[in-house]
């Protein structure tokens, strides 16, 4: 099996050097991330400028490949012209340092490497260690692999990931696995005026995560009760539910 990783915290970053190394034992990994953390870049590619590509080493051990761009530019550089002539059999991306759940899904570049992959037509998985303070990236790197033992990539469905979100706790301490959907946790933001030096005002967004969704199913749920959140998540963003209401401003032609 070979196997791409990427993230969104750059390649220097504690989570991708553990997921990558553990991931080692049971696959072909081959690492193609951010030369710098790009957290919360969404699904950004780089149009107008180059990208660079560049060996990134410990003593003489090559580790991977560091991208001047966004996780989404390094899974498509990795998987269109790195790994060029050769198939990749899944996308990794993490392991985040932090929580995605809920909205975070919008912003992050973690879930948007497994997206781009998943665009690809490439199974992919997006993975968070849900604590930025304490993260247990050991943990979340043995649920990755359990899960890739699990699962039947053959069957995953064109266009879609997961999302998994793990609890920033030792893996004999997690309960197991829930499915979960992608709940409506969100932030609550506002800005903060404040001065420089010379006077000038500039502005510091601060919020508060606001979890009223009452669903059991929800992602965060599972967290909170010490449970891997598994979420399968898709790149298509169609509402259905409002397209319903409006076939009755818009009827059908026929």
């Amino acid at each position: 099996m070979r196997i791409l990783i990427t993230n969104d915290d750059g390649i220097m970053s504690e989570g991708i050097i553990t997921l990558a190394r553990m991931v080692s034992k049971i696959a072909e990994v081959h690492v193609v991330a951010p030369d710098v953390e790009r957290s919360a870049t969404g699904h950004a590619i780089t149009i107008r400028n180059p990208l660079w590509a560049k060996e990134v080493k410990f003593g003489s051990e090559f580790f991977g490949y560091a991208v001047n761009g966004t996780p989404a530019d390094c899974v498509k550089l990795g998987i269109q012209a790195i790994l060029k002539n050769k198939k990749v059999d899944l996308v990794l991306s993490g392991i985040n340092k932090g929580a995605n759940l809920g909205t975070d899904l919008m912003y992050s570049g973690t879930v948007s490497g497994a997206l781009e992959g998943a665009l690809m037509e490439v199974p992919s998985i997006a993975i968070s260690s849900c604590s930025t303070s304490n993260p247990n990236f050991a943990s979340a790197a043995k649920v990755v692999i359990e899960l890739i033992k699990k699962l039947d990539l053959d069957e995953f469905p064109k266009f879609s990931a997961l999302n998994i979100n793990v609890p920033a706790t030792s893996y004999d301490e997690l309960k197991g696995y829930k499915l979960t959907r992608q709940s409506k946790r969100r932030f609550q933001d506002f800005f903060e005026a404040r001065k420089d030096p010379f006077g000038n005002t500039y502005y510091w967004m601060l919020g508060e995560i606001i979890e009223d969704d009452p669903g059991e199913d929800a992602d965060y749920h599972a967290v909170k009760s010490n449970y891997v959140s598994v979420t399968p998540i898709t790149i298509f963003h169609n509402d259905l539910k409002f397209m319903k209401k409006l076939e009755k401003i818009f009827p059908s032609n026929e």
